[in-house]
Protein backbone atom coordinates (compact mmCIF):
# COMPACT_ATOMS: atom_id res chain seq x y z
CA UNK A 1 0.00 0.00 0.00
CA UNK A 2 2.66 2.39 1.16
CA UNK A 3 4.32 1.77 -2.25
CA UNK A 4 1.72 2.32 -4.38
CA UNK A 5 0.90 5.76 -2.35
CA UNK A 6 4.60 6.67 -3.18
CA UNK A 7 4.25 5.76 -6.73
CA UNK A 8 0.71 7.83 -7.53
CA UNK A 9 2.75 10.57 -5.44
CA UNK A 10 5.90 10.81 -7.86
CA UNK A 11 3.38 10.44 -10.79
CA UNK A 12 1.22 13.54 -10.01
CA UNK A 13 5.00 15.26 -9.16
CA UNK A 14 5.88 14.88 -12.55
CA UNK A 15 2.99 15.49 -13.95
CA UNK A 16 2.95 19.19 -11.73
CA UNK A 17 6.15 19.28 -12.70
CA UNK A 18 5.70 18.90 -16.77
CA UNK A 19 2.31 21.36 -16.26
CA UNK A 20 4.12 24.39 -17.38
CA UNK A 21 1.93 24.44 -20.81
CA UNK A 22 -1.84 26.01 -20.23
CA UNK A 23 -3.30 22.47 -21.22
CA UNK A 24 -4.31 20.97 -17.97
CA UNK A 25 -4.20 17.16 -18.13
CA UNK A 26 -4.38 15.87 -14.96
CA UNK A 27 -7.16 15.45 -12.32
CA UNK A 28 -6.87 14.29 -8.32
CA UNK A 29 -10.29 13.57 -6.88
CA UNK A 30 -11.84 12.82 -3.77
CA UNK A 31 -15.05 10.65 -3.04
CA UNK A 32 -16.67 13.14 -0.55
CA UNK A 33 -19.86 11.93 -0.15
CA UNK A 34 -18.55 8.58 0.95
CA UNK A 35 -16.07 9.85 3.18
CA UNK A 36 -18.48 11.65 5.31
CA UNK A 37 -21.47 9.18 4.98
CA UNK A 38 -19.67 6.09 5.71
CA UNK A 39 -15.82 6.52 6.07
CA UNK A 40 -14.55 5.08 2.83
CA UNK A 41 -11.91 7.18 1.68
CA UNK A 42 -12.05 7.09 -2.31
CA UNK A 43 -9.34 9.02 -3.85
CA UNK A 44 -7.80 8.56 -7.39
CA UNK A 45 -5.90 10.17 -10.67
CA UNK A 46 -6.81 10.86 -13.53
CA UNK A 47 -5.45 11.67 -16.73
CA UNK A 48 -7.05 12.95 -19.76
CA UNK A 49 -6.34 11.87 -23.26
CA UNK A 50 -7.92 14.79 -25.16
CA UNK A 51 -11.08 16.43 -24.50
CA UNK A 52 -13.42 13.61 -24.47
CA UNK A 53 -11.66 10.76 -23.43
CA UNK A 54 -9.42 9.69 -19.95
CA UNK A 55 -7.99 6.47 -17.97
CA UNK A 56 -8.29 6.86 -14.22
CA UNK A 57 -6.78 4.92 -11.16
CA UNK A 58 -8.59 4.95 -7.73
CA UNK A 59 -7.93 3.61 -4.49
CA UNK A 60 -10.43 2.76 -2.03
CA UNK A 61 -9.83 2.45 1.71
CA UNK A 62 -12.64 0.56 3.94
CA UNK A 63 -14.78 -0.28 0.86
CA UNK A 64 -17.90 -1.16 1.62
CA UNK A 65 -19.95 -3.56 -0.04
CA UNK A 66 -23.31 -1.97 -0.91
CA UNK A 67 -22.95 -0.14 1.66
CA UNK A 68 -23.46 -2.48 4.03
CA UNK A 69 -23.14 -0.98 8.11
CA UNK A 70 -20.39 -2.21 10.79
CA UNK A 71 -23.46 -2.13 13.37
CA UNK A 72 -23.33 -4.18 15.95
CA UNK A 73 -19.87 -6.50 15.78
CA UNK A 74 -19.59 -6.57 11.82
CA UNK A 75 -16.01 -4.81 10.74
CA UNK A 76 -15.20 -4.47 7.14
CA UNK A 77 -11.13 -4.94 6.71
CA UNK A 78 -10.97 -4.28 3.02
CA UNK A 79 -9.45 -1.86 0.66
CA UNK A 80 -9.48 -1.66 -3.02
CA UNK A 81 -7.85 -0.52 -6.43
CA UNK A 82 -9.57 0.55 -9.61
CA UNK A 83 -8.81 1.18 -13.34
CA UNK A 84 -11.13 2.27 -16.04
CA UNK A 85 -11.68 4.69 -18.93
CA UNK A 86 -13.92 7.77 -18.82
CA UNK A 87 -15.64 8.70 -21.85
CA UNK A 88 -17.27 12.51 -22.00
CA UNK A 89 -20.32 13.41 -24.21
CA UNK A 90 -19.82 16.98 -23.19
CA UNK A 91 -19.13 19.73 -25.37
CA UNK A 92 -19.03 22.53 -23.44
CA UNK A 93 -15.13 22.56 -21.82
CA UNK A 94 -12.76 20.03 -21.70
CA UNK A 95 -13.54 16.58 -20.57
CA UNK A 96 -16.63 17.23 -18.39
CA UNK A 97 -20.45 16.77 -18.94
CA UNK A 98 -22.11 13.51 -18.56
CA UNK A 99 -19.25 10.69 -19.35
CA UNK A 100 -19.42 6.97 -18.75
CA UNK A 101 -17.06 4.82 -17.28
CA UNK A 102 -16.16 0.98 -17.86
CA UNK A 103 -14.02 -0.15 -15.27
CA UNK A 104 -11.93 -3.10 -13.31
CA UNK A 105 -11.69 -3.41 -9.94
CA UNK A 106 -9.59 -5.84 -7.08
CA UNK A 107 -10.91 -6.03 -3.59
CA UNK A 108 -9.08 -7.36 -1.30
CA UNK A 109 -9.12 -8.31 2.52
CA UNK A 110 -11.69 -9.50 4.81
CA UNK A 111 -15.36 -9.29 6.67
CA UNK A 112 -15.36 -10.23 10.46
CA UNK A 113 -18.96 -10.75 12.45
CA UNK A 114 -19.75 -11.87 15.15
CA UNK A 115 -20.82 -15.95 15.19
CA UNK A 116 -25.06 -16.15 16.73
CA UNK A 117 -23.77 -18.10 19.50
CA UNK A 118 -20.16 -15.71 20.77
CA UNK A 119 -19.45 -17.77 23.89
CA UNK A 120 -18.69 -20.88 21.78
CA UNK A 121 -17.78 -20.17 18.48
CA UNK A 122 -15.42 -17.74 16.84
CA UNK A 123 -16.18 -14.91 14.44
CA UNK A 124 -17.30 -15.80 10.98
CA UNK A 125 -14.72 -14.73 8.58
CA UNK A 126 -15.24 -13.87 4.97
CA UNK A 127 -12.68 -13.58 2.65
CA UNK A 128 -13.57 -10.63 0.58
CA UNK A 129 -11.05 -10.96 -2.36
CA UNK A 130 -12.51 -10.57 -5.43
CA UNK A 131 -12.40 -9.14 -9.13
CA UNK A 132 -15.42 -6.92 -9.95
CA UNK A 133 -15.76 -5.92 -13.54
CA UNK A 134 -18.29 -3.00 -14.04
CA UNK A 135 -19.84 0.17 -15.38
CA UNK A 136 -20.71 3.87 -14.10
CA UNK A 137 -21.84 6.99 -14.99
CA UNK A 138 -22.02 10.93 -13.78
CA UNK A 139 -21.49 14.26 -14.27
CA UNK A 140 -18.69 16.50 -14.25
CA UNK A 141 -18.80 19.77 -13.89
CA UNK A 142 -15.96 22.06 -14.74
CA UNK A 143 -15.20 25.19 -13.13
CA UNK A 144 -12.68 27.45 -14.71
CA UNK A 145 -10.67 24.17 -15.83
CA UNK A 146 -9.68 24.33 -12.65
CA UNK A 147 -12.15 22.75 -9.98
CA UNK A 148 -14.40 19.87 -10.99
CA UNK A 149 -17.75 18.45 -8.88
CA UNK A 150 -19.87 15.65 -10.15
CA UNK A 151 -22.05 12.86 -9.07
CA UNK A 152 -21.13 9.66 -10.16
CA UNK A 153 -23.03 5.54 -9.69
CA UNK A 154 -21.36 2.77 -10.61
CA UNK A 155 -22.90 -1.10 -10.84
CA UNK A 156 -20.45 -3.92 -11.15
CA UNK A 157 -20.41 -7.75 -11.14
CA UNK A 158 -18.06 -9.56 -8.28
CA UNK A 159 -16.41 -13.10 -9.14
CA UNK A 160 -16.02 -14.59 -5.89
CA UNK A 161 -17.79 -17.36 -4.93
CA UNK A 162 -17.58 -16.54 -1.14
CA UNK A 163 -18.31 -12.93 -1.63
CA UNK A 164 -21.84 -13.90 -3.20
CA UNK A 165 -22.78 -16.17 -0.94
CA UNK A 166 -22.42 -13.91 1.87
CA UNK A 167 -23.62 -10.57 0.10
CA UNK A 168 -24.67 -10.01 -3.45
CA UNK A 169 -22.85 -10.44 -6.95
CA UNK A 170 -23.89 -7.35 -8.09
CA UNK A 171 -22.42 -4.09 -6.16
CA UNK A 172 -23.43 -0.90 -6.76
CA UNK A 173 -21.66 2.53 -5.25
CA UNK A 174 -22.67 6.39 -5.59
CA UNK A 175 -21.16 9.50 -4.48
CA UNK A 176 -20.21 13.29 -5.24
CA UNK A 177 -16.23 13.40 -6.18
CA UNK A 178 -14.72 16.54 -5.99
CA UNK A 179 -11.16 17.52 -7.85
CA UNK A 180 -8.51 19.91 -9.07
CA UNK A 181 -7.12 20.12 -12.09
CA UNK A 182 -3.58 20.78 -13.01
Amino acid sequence: MKKLIFALTCLVATNFAQAQSTEKNNEIKLNIANTIAIASVEFGYERFLDDHQSIEGMILINDRINYHSESGSRKFETNSFKVGYNYYFGEEYAASGLYVNPFLKYRSGEFSEAAPNAEFDADLLTDMNSFIIGLGAGYKWNFNDTFVIGPFVNIGRNFSDEVKDRFSAIEFNAGLNIGYRF
